[in-house]
């Protein structure tokens, strides 16, 4: 019996444990692009950030555009605080996901730029 009581208690603090692992890891991930402009209202809003490679820039005076692509997707980053990345250029960025709008299967969505960096 004393075995099983044992066995319960580490049990029991092994749980929390690897939740709050779980929920640690998820806070610093990845989301593909894909699943944001799949799942547009469930991301609108919140801060996520993306990897890809940058298929068109276009700025002036610290402000500008770009749009990056992964291998489910492309999505257009609008950046206010910075210059955007150089075509061509594997980035990372953290930024606000805005549904601008849905038709059909198709959304049209940014990522206001909070930061970026080079990989």
């Amino acid at each position: 019996m004393t075995n099983t009581i044992a066995r319960i208690r580490r049990s029991a603090f092994r749980v929390p444990l690897a939740g709050a692992l779980v929920l640690l890891a998820g806070c610093a991930s990845v989301t593909p692009i894909g699943e944001l402009l799949d799942n547009s209202s469930k991301y609108n809003g919140k801060s996520v950030t993306i990897e890809g490679t940058v298929k068109g820039s276009a700025g002036a005076l610290g402000r500008g555009g770009y749009q990056v692509s992964d291998k489910t997707g492309t999505l257009t980053v609008i950046s206010e605080v910075s210059e955007p990345p150089r075509t061509g250029a594997d980035v990372s960025v953290k930024g606000i996901f805005e549904s601008l709008f849905t038709l059909g299967s198709k959304s049209l969505a940014v990522l206001r730029e909070e930061s970026h960096k080079y990989k």
